[in-house]
């Protein structure tokens, strides 16, 4: 029986393909399309409760969490900015997000002081903010894979830009991930530098 030869080579043709430097590069690109696979996008946030639901923010917008200080009215501004307080030596606007959001308030659990209360400090370009919350916020990292995007009729029609970046799914819980840097509307930001 005659063998079949390949007539370039006069070499015999068998079924394994031969490794040269094109099939070794395909072979290392599938392997790292694997283990990129495997490798999920993991996003960091902190939780906190406005009402009874909870809210994520991407730990990148979080300059810093702190005991809410003395806060100080300011006149003429929107009701869900309740005052400037004096964080860390920066004189900062203070914003109430159940106001903002037309959320109410639940009653706090028994072991909790409802005057204590919680700032998220937010630094914008062109602003600083801190948003008062009344539950110590907590720390959640998880996969962008469980984290869909928000419906459009969810966003709030009165804001330009939608703030809403999507809803995390974790275990029982839904958590509405908000950024931060859309929440104001440029006319609030102009108002806020003002006074």
């Amino acid at each position: 029986m005659k063998e079949k030869t390949n007539k370039k080579e006069g070499q015999p043709t068998t079924g394994v393909v031969e490794s040269g430097p094109d099939n070794a590069a395909a072979l290392a690109n599938q392997k790292l399309a694997k283990a990129e696979a495997v490798k999920e996008e993991m996003i960091h946030l902190i939780v906190f409760k406005l009402g009874a639901e909870e809210y994520g923010i991407k730990i990148e917008q979080v300059k810093e969490v702190t005991v809410t200080p003395n806060v100080t009215r300011m006149p003429r501004t929107p009701d869900f900015i309740k005052g400037v307080a004096n964080i860390r030596g920066d004189i900062i606007a203070i914003m109430n997000l159940e106001e903002r959001f037309g959320i109410r308030p639940v009653p706090l659990a028994d072991d909790l002081n409802p005057r204590i209360t919680y700032t998220l400090v937010i630094e914008a370009k062109e602003y600083s903010i801190g948003v008062i919350v009344r539950e110590v916020p907590q720390s959640l990292n998880l996969s962008m894979t469980k984290i869909d995007k928000a419906p459009s009729f969810l966003q709030d029609i009165n804001i330009n830009e939608n703030y809403i970046e999507g809803i995390a799914k974790v275990n029982n819980r839904l958590i509405i991930v908000l950024d931060m840097y859309k929440i104001l509307t440029q006319d609030e930001i102009r108002e806020l530098k003002i006074n």
